[in-house]
């Protein structure tokens, strides 16, 4: 079977959903590169990039929220208390653990 062009061009949501990933990757890559780097001038360009590729991906986030391709769903402040509470009692524990 024969490809067409047609057949292997992403649509503008496939494409902006694959550089969203590819920045997602890339964070977790550089943060990984992050903890283990020994020496300042390493750390801080891997720094430096890790803070760029965020920008990115912050960016390609906004443009699939204005095109409606990401949906958003805004947490009830009964939730964002809850997790709050559960995040607040860790810490106590990780406190008393010390």
């Amino acid at each position: 079977m024969r490809q067409t062009k047609q057949d292997t061009t992403l649509n503008e949501q496939d494409a902006l959903q694959d550089m969203l990933n590819v920045e997602k990757l890339l964070m977790s890559y550089y943060s990984a590169a992050l903890t283990e780097g020994s020496c300042k001038p390493f750390r801080k360009e891997i720094l430096k990039n890790y803070t760029s590729s965020a920008d990115t991906q912050f960016n390609v986030f906004e443009q699939m929220l204005s095109r409606g391709y990401y949906q958003v769903q805004p947490a009830e402040k009964m939730l964002i208390d809850q997790k709050a509470d559960t995040f607040s009692k860790v810490k106590k524990q990780i406190a008393v653990n010390e």
